[in-house]
């Protein structure tokens, strides 16, 4: 694994020693984080600084957990070297760089793999059964509002806070939700429109560099309350923290996407309109999470709806989802085969995200987002079939 940060907790879930998988080495800059590693991966887990001694490592496979901008570079020595790569979403920061990297997985071969794990999680997976179902028709509006509790905590205290490393919120936190909104509304965006500011942070006066310091340093979610309060931001705050876009996809389906990073609750709330009828959550994470249709003819305000499935409990990170998406990716790295999640869709995400985010800088002009080659669609999605080698890789 690449990357001792916020997601290293996936390299936990796939740290399976009794179950033929385990972590062997972890890169990371610094050195402070090795106890960690060790803690957690055994005394005799490999620790290193640079990524090329990671890739000299004889590794199965690699977790790349770093930031974003980090990503295309990373990325392409790893696909490059033949090593099969999970690339922790989004894909990468730019259109350009997406198309880079799944251009390179196409020409040596390499096993890619994206971590959108929110396609596992059940409340999604819900929704999509549904849908599939057919029980509110031909999907023809999904809106999605996000309200992002600690913002504040997680994006302005560290590198998410300087666009040269993200592009922007609207990508970096959205490519997620953007993807489900793909994900379920089968298709993907082909033109964005957007409005966004920043609001609230740009007000905190307190500052500080935080050097050595991680998220765990910081994280407070029962403080660091109102928003203004908030102290020991990043250096460099000018990413937006309200955001809201406008989507066109290729289906004819229009889609709506908002976020909020200064919101007192943290969750999700989807709502998708068919032909027949439709569908919303309230909650997002097992325990207390519920889907609820209006299926049965017009009526009034109904808080209820006609059916309400209740979404189960489950263990590992995001209800379940680092979990699965961790089973999936082994299962890919061993037998390959399709897979829920989908560099496609992924490097699509990022496209929506990229032209929202001109799009709200540029005074809410329209843009277009064109598609993936049909050559890499077609590749992708057919589960990256096993091809030799370029030998001049």
């Amino acid at each position: 694994m690449a990357g001792l940060g916020l997601r290293k907790t996936l390299a936990v879930e796939a740290h399976r020693p009794g179950s033929g998988a385990r972590v062997t080495t972890v890169c990371d800059p610094d050195p402070a984080v090795y106890d960690w590693a060790r803690a957690n991966f055994g005394d005799d887990v490999r620790t290193v600084a640079d990524f090329d001694e990671l890739l000299d490592a004889d590794l199965d496979a690699v977790l790349v957990l770093t930031p974003d901008h980090t990503h295309i570079d990373l990325g392409v020595r790893a696909l490059t070297a033949g090593v099969p790569t999970f690339m922790e979403k989004p894909l990468a920061t730019t259109i350009g760089d997406c198309d880079t990297l799944l251009d390179t997985a196409h020409r040596t071969g390499t096993r890619l793999y994206v971590g959108h794990n929110m396609r596992h999680m059940p409340v999604i997976r819900t929704m999509r059964e549904v849908i599939a179902s057919g029980a509110i028709g031909e999907v023809e509006a999904v809106w999605c509002r996000h309200f992002v509790g600690h913002g504040g905590d997680f994006y302005y205290k560290d590198w998410h806070a300087d666009r040269r490393n993200t592009t922007g919120l609207l990508l970096q936190k959205g490519a997620h939700d953007i993807d489900v909104i793909h994900w379920l509304a089968g298709a993907s965006t082909r033109q964005v429109t957007a409005m966004g500011k920043l609001s609230v942070y740009n007000r905190v006066t307190d500052r500080q560099s935080a050097p050595g310091q991680r998220p765990d340093d910081w994280y407070a979610p029962d403080s660091n309350w109102p928003p203004l309060s908030q102290t020991g931001l990043h250096p460099v705050v000018d990413v937006e923290d309200l955001s809201m876009m406008l989507m066109r996809l290729d289906n004819g389906v229009q889609a709506s996407y908002q976020q909020c990073h200064y919101t007192p609750d943290y969750w999700r709330n989807y709502t998708v309109i068919g032909t027949a009828g439709r569908l919303e959550n309230f909650g997002d994470t097992g325990g207390n999470a519920v889907v609820r249709v209006w299926n049965s003819g017009r009526r009034g305000y109904d808080a209820e709806g006609d059916r309400t499935i209740e979404i189960p409990t489950a263990t590992g990170g995001h209800g379940g989802a680092d979990t699965a998406l961790i089973d999936e990716f082994l299962r890919f790295v061993r037998d390959g085969g399709a897979t829920d999640t989908s560099p496609v869709a992924a490097r699509d995400s990022v496209a929506a995200g990229v032209a929202a985010t001109e799009s709200l800088r540029a005074g809410g002009t329209a843009r277009e987002v064109a598609p993936v080659s049909e050559p890499l669609t077609s590749y992708f999605n057919s589960g990256q079939p096993s091809r030799t080698q370029n030998p001049s890789v």
